[in-house]
């Protein structure tokens, strides 16, 4: 049996590594037939030298080059749909419809042509100009990137199609895209339309690269080469912060998703004026894609009292009556059991499911579990161990100022949400627990649940950590993510024109982009 090439400086080659490996079918634990090379240091630094050599050669090109790439990659993705969706059904087991083919894959090249968009407005650059001090400044790409995709979404956040490969090309950067083990076949599909996308755009080799696995010591070489601008990392906390110390011992920038529990906050109120409307809500958000979104309520906090039981009973129901969906693989399973038996070691109780099976493949009864609010504050950093999958943690306060305090000892998350009554009765418990909650999370909703994550520029998908490395930065929304892949470049009583780029140029060089000059944003010229 033939092992899949790399794409490596423009060109589909045999990896020099020896060692191989299968994706497995989620749905019934068999592998694949296909092999995928585990590409050895060798071949990782001729990857990196080509992204090197392709970034001086895009260096100072228009936007426009950029955007070219970025429409025609999306026009390819959409002629080889039917033949992803199959492929990552396989590699998966997430349904085909609706969740592949008519909302992760239409997210997908939606999200490259925004990136597309972007890049020509150029208005991500945020040209600043000082006319009369003559000093000029804008961001401009920060040289190859890395990305690292994830597991749970094979298309939306792949290492090569995902929002951090449109945000890296729409900056500028050649990217390498390390696969997910998981899906490579999925991966390896995408990098046949990006090869083809840029060879029609003219993007030189290079450009776009793709290695599927290397060993953890070549990964932590990766992502503090001394030729790699930046990284992307999208994953498990454990591996993600391995990296992290790795590039941070060289400066190298390397922006993070690890870990969220995504806590919402029912009100009382809320639960006496529709309880049964919110638990049926809650139960679909935190099953949602068998509880494998990064934005799935892992943790549910309520104020004690009979109506509270009722709402609990409800939803325990709930989770016992649903279907058991499969996991994406066997090191899912393994991380959710060892998460719930730390929730459980650590006092929480089980009210629904808790044990491994009932369903097809990698699968876990939908396990609910319950704990109070002295227990959670007393071992506040245990109970907010991430399970990752169709498992929640509801904690039961004994008063409000318990409930506020819960949300003063949370971690950093991607999303909370606060529930609360039409009337305004939980608008003081709102007023009292919302000023904690909002400093510990990056998206704040009201009476919503937190599992879709819109591709819109006032979307933010971060979070203070351990929900990310760093609170200042998105995943998701153009033009706002693409500048995690920048550099700001200050030009000093540098008077000639031709030695500026066209950004900092009195001329506006497309009429459209936005500059702050001498203190007023414009589209103008400099006069």
């Amino acid at each position: 049996m033939s092992t899949h090439s790399v794409l490596i400086e423009g060109q589909w080659t045999s990896s020099t590594g020896a060692k191989t490996f299968q994706a497995l079918n989620p749905a019934t634990r068999e592998a694949l037939p296909d092999l995928f090379p585990v590409s050895p240091w060798d071949e990782v630094e001729r990857a990196v030298r080509a992204a090197s050599a392709a970034f001086w050669r895009v260096r100072g090109w228009p936007g426009d080059r950029f955007a070219a790439f970025l429409d025609r990659y999306a026009t390819n993705i959409e002629a080889r749909a039917a033949e992803l969706v199959a492929m990552a059904h396989a590699e998966t087991a997430l349904p085909v419809e609706p969740r592949l083919a008519k909302a992760e894959l239409p997210r997908t090249t939606n999200q490259l042509r925004q990136a597309a968009t972007a890049a020509r407005d150029g208005s991500w650059l945020r040209p600043i100009i000082d006319s009369a001090a003559n000093i000029r400044s804008v961001f401009a790409p920060i040289g190859p990137v890395v990305v690292f995709g994830p597991n749970n979404f094979p298309f939306a956040f792949n290492g090569i199609s995902g929002g951090d490969f449109a945000a890296a090309v729409a900056a500028g950067c050649p990217v390498i895209a390390k696969g997910h083990s998981s899906h490579p076949g999925t991966t390896r599909l995408f990098a046949e339309a990006a090869h083809e996308a840029a060879r029609d755009t003219d993007m030189p080799p290079g450009f776009v690269q793709l290695i599927y696995r290397t060993s953890h010591e070549d990964g932590e070489k990766l992502v503090s080469h001394p030729l790699i601008g930046a990284c992307g990392y999208t994953g498990a906390r454990a591996t993600g912060l391995v990296l992290k110390a790795a590039a941070d011992r060289v400066g190298k920038p390397i922006y993070l998703e690890l870990s969220s529990i995504n806590p919402i906050f029912v009100l009382p109120a809320a639960i006496a004026e529709r309880g049964e409307k919110i638990a049926e809500e809650l139960a679909g958000s935190c099953l949602m894609g068998t509880g494998q979104f990064c934005t799935s309520p892992g943790l549910i906090v309520l104020l004690a009292g009979s109506q509270t039981d009722a709402f609990v009973e409800s939803l325990r129901k709930r989770f016992d009556a649903a279907p058991v969906g499969t996991l994406l693989g066997e090191g899912v399973l393994t991380h959710l059991e060892h998460g719930i038996a730390t929730l459980r070691s650590t006092g929480a109780e089980v009210i629904a499911g808790g044990t491994s099976g009932g369903g097809a493949g990698f699968s876990h009864r939908n396990t609910l579990l319950r704990v109070s609010g002295d227990r959670f504050l007393a071992h506040a950093e245990a109970l907010q161990t991430e399970t990752f999958g169709n498992s929640s943690l509801i904690v039961v306060a004994d008063n409000s100022d318990q409930m506020s305090q819960i949300a003063e000892s949370l971690e950093g998350n991607l999303t909370g949400c606060l529930y609360s009554d039409t009337a305004g009765q939980d608008n003081a418990l709102y007023e009292q627990i919302e000023p904690a909650l909002r400093q510990r999370v990056g998206r704040l909703l009201n009476d919503k649940m937190p599992t879709g994550v819109a591709v819109s520029a006032a979307m933010n998908h971060g979070g203070p950590f351990p929900a990310t490395g760093h609170p200042g930065f998105t995943a998701v929304g153009m033009p706002t993510s693409i500048q995690r892949f920048a550099m700001l470049q200050c030009y000093d009583n540098v008077s000639r024109p031709d030695r500026l780029p066209p950004s900092l140029r009195d001329k506006n060089p497309n009429g459209k982009l936005w500059r702050l000059v001498n203190g007023t944003w414009t589209q103008s010229d400099v006069v």
